[in-house]
């Protein structure tokens, strides 16, 4: 049985646009201008001051409420917990931007120090994140080559080192990376993030997942494998690689086997049961000590030739300026670089501020990101943003605020500072191992291809064109390659929208596409055409065409024709001495000649004055009149989706309405925006032809209107035949 459905019932006039304003007075309201905008920024006063500072130091607005007894326990842990993560994580990922380990553990300590300050979000793990790692590894390889003379000079800063030049070249892309960030946040431009798509950045960290994978398998086999960068460098390192491939190190590839086997197993563990797990087993950490013991044990560095970690730099060096030469080559790829860094750590700490329900503010975020990464890459770290694995650690551990974050980077500090020297003997094999089993999340993206191939074609061709062109051509090139065609698709959408024909239910005032249902009432002579997207310079023309294959004719040639013929009986009539017979007529619309007839002409509206008798176009004429039958009487158009009109549009649109009018085809259109009909009136689209009556409220208003004024009409036309006037 079905369920009873609450009923309404109202009565009303029915009403245009112009009626409807008569009854009902509408308020007129000054929009600002630019200049009261800028004004009202710019104002000063205690209450803006004491806001800008909580809005700049957002430190001071948790810190009030902090629950030291309820909070500081599941800070501190957490803070252990991530921290360990932490220390892992940027030893690895230091590989992938192409310098020596200990180089992570500044990315995991100085970045930190100032979001702690700055930041709105609560949760996330600051630090280095494999993808940008990866990005700025490929500026590394790009500028300071394996093999080759060096792109850029710098011997101004003193005589370095291969990994001391490319630790220059790291900070000073970060450095770059932190002014385009922090640009970015004052100038309150955080809405560019909503330009990446989930979709796109899906597809985009999924290639990025496949670069690591691939950049990673040199240190997995234990081969020597120069550094690549450019587009097709992928399908390159792989080539080198498999050239080699009978050369691989046994012993790195069995430990890398074994680390990822039991790593991979035990997180399926903690995912498992991290319901009744106080906190996450830290296996990185834990395998990441067994296999230094062992490697120490057995001097697998003499032994089976196994490539270490080696010297780490113990404590910090000073600060270094960023190197002016790096900044000019690299500026193409820090700005990606920015752009992908504050979408990731900005989407991840949504999710986790909706969770814990506060907000965070996406120009703060971009500021706090800016001065972090400036900060940081003084100190020779390399770009700084979340990794969603850290992140979620220092969550489910019983984090509440930065304070894990902080105690995070106390841990970097200690093992930086005293504790360095015990991870010299760990085999670089390992933290390629790890960075390999980390990626299982971004790696099992490849499944959303089926999901949103049956749910989102357009979606579906974003991500693959994202990953595939981020694949082949690089992550840059790849990033602008997945942007364009997420554009394509918005272009494509909106300039070719899906317009239909609706028709009523019957009973209802609701009107639905006429293919969609089984029982539907039309109107005869009526017809409602709606277009579901802005009508704009790119998609008037394909407007104007889905009009005239809706209606079934073109009015513009209608018009034509029926001027054609009415010129020729008037000129029939001035020529016969005020006869006219049917025979005549017929002779004279079997004529093909044009002579005499200009096309401007022919497009102004028909003149039926100073005629002895009426004209029904659409009554019996004979065979041999070419004039197109018209049965419409009455167009509608539903603008409800139309949220704006620009002015190559709007010309479009009145010719098009004029077209049908001088047709004698009543135009209506309905469910307009106040903010078009303002720019209508501002635009002088009215005139004595186009007038305000035709518009009105709703669908239905106009439908009744058109059935009862239709109803009313009574038409007195004489078809052609013989008649003595």
């Amino acid at each position: 049985m079905a369920a009873l459905r609450n009923r309404y019932t109202v009565s009303r006039p029915v009403y245009s646009e112009d009626s409807f304003a008569e009854d009902h007075e509408k308020v007129y309201r000054m929009h600002k201008t630019m200049w009261d905008h800028t004004k009202q920024y710019l104002t000063c006063n205690s209450k803006r001051a004491k806001n800008a500072v909580l809005s700049f130091l957002p430190i001071i607005g948790w810190m009030r409420i902090y629950r030291v007894r309820e909070w500081l326990l599941g800070d501190v842990v957490s803070g252990i917990s991530t921290g360990l993560v932490a220390i892992m994580q940027g030893l690895a990922f230091s590989l992938l931007a192409e310098l020596p380990p200990s180089y992570g553990l500044y990315t995991a300590f100085f970045p930190m120090l100032t979001y702690f300050f700055l930041g709105t979000s609560r949760h996330i793990s600051v630090g280095s994140f494999p993808v940008l790692s990866l990005m700025v590894g490929a500026v590394v390889i790009r500028l300071i080559p394996d093999e080759g003379v060096p792109l850029v000079n710098l011997t101004t800063s003193g005589n370095l080192t291969l990994d001391q030049q490319r630790v220059l070249v790291a900070s000073s892309v970060t450095f770059l990376m932190g002014v385009f960030q922090l640009a970015m946040g004052l100038l309150q431009v955080g809405f560019i993030v909503v330009y990446l798509s989930d979709t796109l950045v899906s597809g985009f960290t999924t290639a990025a997942a496949v670069h690591i994978v691939v950049s990673q398998l040199k240190f997995v086999l234990g081969l020597e494998v120069p550094g690549i960068n450019g587009p097709l460098a992928i399908i390159y390192t792989l080539e080198k690689v498999f050239v080699q491939i009978t050369s691989t190190n046994i012993c790195d590839l069995v430990m890398s086997i074994v680390i990822m086997l039991v790593v991979f197993v035990v997180k399926e563990l903690n995912d498992k049961y991290k319901a009744k797990l106080p906190v996450p087993i830290p296996i990185e950490a834990i395998m990441t000590v067994i296999a230094c013991g062992v490697s120490y044990g057995f001097n697998f560095e003499d032994r089976y030739r196994v490539q270490v970690v080696g010297k780490m730099v113990s404590g910090y060096e000073s600060p270094v300026a960023p190197n002016m030469d790096v900044l000019q080559q690299s500026a193409a790829e820090a700005f990606p670089i920015a752009i992908v860094g504050f979408a990731v750590a900005f989407s991840v700490a949504k999710v986790y501020a909706i969770k814990h329900d506060y907000t965070i503010d996406g120009n703060q975020e971009l500021i706090a990101f800016g001065v972090s990464n400036i900060f940081g890459a003084s100190f020779r770290s390399f770009a700084a943003s979340t990794a969603l694995s850290r992140t979620a650690v220092q969550e489910s551990s019983g984090g509440r605020t930065q304070i894990a974050g902080l105690i995070s980077a106390m841990m970097t500090m200690i093992v930086t500072v005293a504790l360095g020297f015990l991870l010299e003997p760990l085999p670089r094999s390992v933290l390629g191992a790890l960075v390999i089993v980390n990626l299982k999340g971004m790696l099992m993206q490849f499944r959303e291809i089926p999901y949103l191939w049956r749910k989102d074609k357009p979606e579906c061709v974003v991500w693959v064109g994202t990953c595939v062109g981020s694949i082949l051509l690089g992550l840059d090139i790849g990033l602008a390659v997945g942007l364009g065609v997420e554009l394509l698709t918005v272009v494509f959408r909106t300039q070719f929208p899906r317009c239909c024909v609706l028709a009523n239910i019957p009973g209802t005032e609701l009107y639905r596409d006429s293919k969609d249902y089984l029982h539907v009432f039309e109107p005869r002579g009526v017809k409602i055409f709606r277009i579901p997207s802005p009508i704009f310079f790119a998609n008037i023309d394909f407007f104007r065409d889905k009009l005239i294959q809706a209606v079934g004719f073109n009015p513009l040639r209608v018009l034509r024709k029926r001027n054609k013929a009415l010129r020729k009986i008037k000129k029939m009539l001035k020529n016969s001495d005020d006869h006219i017979t049917q025979k005549s007529l017929r002779d004279l619309f079997c004529s093909t000649t044009d002579e005499g007839f200009k096309m401007e002409e022919l497009d102004l509206p028909t003149d039926l004055r100073d005629l002895p008798f009426r004209i029904d176009w659409n009554a019996e004429l004979p065979a041999n009149i070419s004039v197109p039958r018209v049965d419409l009487h009455s167009l509608i158009l539903d603008f409800s989706a139309v949220s704006f009109l620009d002015i190559s549009a709007l010309k479009g649109l009145k010719t098009t309405l004029k077209e049908f009018i001088r047709i004698n085809v009543q135009v209506y259109v309905v469910s307009c925006d106040p903010y078009i009909m303002e720019k209508l009136h501002k635009c002088t689209f009215f005139d004595d032809e186009i007038q305000t009556s035709i518009f009105f409220p709703t669908l239905h208003d106009a439908m009744l209107h058109t059935l009862t004024s239709k109803s009313n009409d009574t038409i007195n036309a004489l078809v052609l035949k013989d008649t003595r006037l």
